[in-house]
């Protein structure tokens, strides 16, 4: 099938413009310019962000410590999403007395007035992380009136506030690699309408991260390892149900684990927001589904294996949300389309 469609991104208020594609059986290879616009979901306003993220009061102490005030819980994911190679601090707040409802594999039924908090850093040298870090941006995820609300707040340098930015740009950050080499990159803190394409799901803004087959991991919690589902229903913020019933989404960095598994593990997590029935990419025509649960012959992966692997190597995936290439991933994604 060969169609002319949407593919990316310049944000204009409630629709994005696109360039122009050639769509073969699934995905895009880059034509010029286009005119046509694909309108977004509107973005919810149901709650008003506070302009400083202290309002939140979501750390305790120095606020750079990122340590979690006792109303905030830990949450970990055994997948997560690459971002600039970024490390990710994630939490959440829950009304009192209330909980996160099971319902299934997926995203949990949040109450309103849950804040989901996802705060990104860098180490200032990953080979020694006694010498601090620098905290770049937190977004929170907040829930009223059965509405996600975006926010995204952007540290000062001192490390001691972060202040509400709702327009996109970049900011250069610097650090050392494990290798001991110097990094340097151009950050992009996305802007609301950037927020709404990655986290649009059937024309509503939802989570992407916290499935409970991603939660479904063992942590540490009081010197004590113990199941995180197991944890959260301990301490009354989600429902009792057998936790032996939830799926588990594979860790893509784990070379233990069968290629197949890290490969669709890893497109769930940096691809299937977008790839999926209910996600932005059907309003281009996209039709392939990259969720893990998904079977190979209707994820229509072995269609487009000639492609993925073209536009992954030149870094045409992901669209939004990053502005240097995920080498490691990239790597995985060609070794895992080629033994198909």
């Amino acid at each position: 099938m060969l169609a002319v469609v949407v593919a990316k991104t310049l944000t204009m208020k409630n629709t994005i413009l696109k360039s122009a594609v050639l769509f073969f059986g699934g995905l895009a290879v880059f034509l010029g310019a286009c005119r046509e616009e694909v309108e977004m979901i509107p973005i919810p306003m149901t709650v008003q962000f506070e302009q400083n993220l202290s309002a939140y009061n979501i750390f305790q102490g120095d606020p750079g410590e990122l340590v979690p005030a006792n109303d905030y819980t830990l949450l970990e994911l055994n997948s997560t999403l690459f971002s600039n190679y970024s490390e990710k601090q994630r939490l959440v707040k829950l009304p009192t007395g209330s909980q996160m409802t099971e319902t299934g594999n997926g995203l949990p039924s949040f109450p309103d007035g849950t804040i989901l908090v996802k705060t990104f850093f860098y180490p200032i040298d990953e080979r020694d992380e006694t010498l601090g870090r620098q905290v770049v941006e937190t977004r929170l995820l907040i829930k009223a009136e059965g509405q996600w609300n975006v926010g995204t707040y952007i540290w000062n340098d001192a490390q001691t506030e972060a202040s509400l930015e709702l327009n996109g740009f970049d900011k250069q950050v610097e650090w050392i690699n494990l290798q001991g080499a110097s990094r340097t990159i151009d950050y992009h803190f996305p802007d609301q309408d950037e927020c709404a394409a990655c986290h649009q799901q059937n024309a509503q803004v939802l989570p992407i991260g916290p499935a409970l087959r991603n939660l479904n991991i063992e942590v540490t919690r009081d010197n004590f390892t113990i199941n995180q589902l197991v944890h959260l229903q301990d301490n009354g913020l989600l429902t009792d149900f057998d936790v032996s019933q939830i799926g588990q989404l594979p860790d893509y960095k784990d070379a233990s684990l069968s290629l197949s598994e890290r490969g669709r593990a890893y497109m769930d997590m940096n691809c299937a927001h977008c790839h999926n029935p209910g996600g932005w990419s059907e309003a281009a025509s996209q039709r392939v589904d990259f969720r893990f649960e998904t079977s190979l012959e209707d994820s229509r992966i072995l269609n487009n294996v000639d492609e993925i692997t073209r536009l992954v190597r030149e870094g045409e995936m992901p669209y939004l949300g990053n502005t240097v290439v995920d080498d490691e991933g990239v790597d995985l994604i060609i070794q895992y389309v080629n033994s198909l």
